[in-house]
């Protein structure tokens, strides 16, 4: 990293957070929290009823089970830091603290990008060729498509997070955000960014762009299948298989799309905040919720630990 002699290197960074709505901590505290803690045990439950239950050891219920590690990832790799932040009102991050966390957020929300393009896969597989589904979807496949993505995307991480490193950062250093996330960076650095943002585009047109296209091109097949069936109860228990992960793509993507999706020059703090809210906090909280209360066997998994929910 090379600096002028009249430059320092900065060695810790301040998260804005939400500083800038003092009368609202106490509030985002009590908010954070009751998220943090129902994202973490909606979560843990739904890996451990899949572990635990011989009726969800299918493909579905598999990639679940990665979807809710992904998640402990994604809202762990924030909502600690933010929570801390707004309790003892100390909001610095050392370069090395806010590199680890830009590392386990982008890990953590292109894997989920990319696996919901998985799961869209093999809901199709199980609509389209459902007489096929359990040689198609074989657990070497499966075992192969969750490696695939967990790798891939470490990879994706490493890649941003060490050409992070290679930049120059001599002042100012306040993060507009409450985490450390590539566009506020960028616009701190002092040197040039156009490598990093060549990257960022081309992973943003990857696990946005295409995975997104691939997403839709599944969900075309599914319903053009589903619309072809010709009993109503058919259609009904097709369309039942999906419609949990057609509502968590919903909210993901559309969360995603508003926080990324946007040119350099028109980066709105405040509007990424929002956003950022939507896909690193609310949704791993959801899509426990809705996987449980839209699918029939997990709630019955549930049931067998918790008679009460069953009735």
């Amino acid at each position: 990293m090379m600096l002028s002699p009249n430059q320092t290197m900065v060695t810790e960074f301040v998260l804005e957070g939400f500083s800038e709505h003092p009368s609202l901590r106490l509030f985002l505290i009590g908010c954070f929290l009751s998220l943090y803690i129902m994202a973490l045990t909606g979560n843990i439950v739904i890996i451990a009823l899949v572990t635990s239950s011989a009726g969800l050891h299918s493909p579905m219920y598999f990639f679940l089970c990665n979807l809710a590690t992904m998640d402990i990832m994604c809202t762990s790799s924030v909502l600690p830091k933010a929570l801390l932040s707004l309790v003892s009102e100390e909001n610095t991050i050392s370069f090395n603290g806010c590199m680890a966390q830009l590392f386990f957020l982008v890990w953590a929300t292109s894997s989920e990008l990319l696996l919901l393009t998985v799961m869209a896969y093999d809901r199709y597989v199980a609509i389209c060729y459902p007489l096929h589904y359990s040689s198609k979807m074989s657990p070497q496949l499966c075992g192969a498509l969750a490696m695939g993505v967990w790798s891939n995307c470490a990879l994706n991480a490493s890649i941003n997070t060490s050409l992070m490193t290679r930049l120059s950062f001599c002042g100012p250093k306040v993060i507009t955000h409450f985490f450390c996330e590539i566009p506020p960076l960028l616009l701190l650095s002092c040197s040039p960014t156009y490598v990093n943002s060549i990257m960022t585009l081309m992973a943003d047109a990857f696990y946005g762009g295409i995975n997104f296209a691939l997403t839709l091109l599944s969900y075309g097949y599914i319903i053009a299948s589903i619309l072809r069936m010709r009993s109503a109860e058919g259609k009904r228990k097709a369309f039942s298989t999906c419609s949990s992960h057609l509502i968590v793509v919903c909210v993901y993507y559309s969360s995603v799309f508003c926080a990324y999706i946007s040119p350099a020059s028109s980066y709105s703090p405040e509007r990424s905040k929002m956003a950022s809210v939507l896909y690193s906090v609310l949704s791993p909280t959801l899509n426990p919720l809705i996987y449980t209360l839209r699918n029939k066997d997990v709630k019955l998994a549930l049931g067998r630990l918790l008679p009460s929910f069953s009735h």
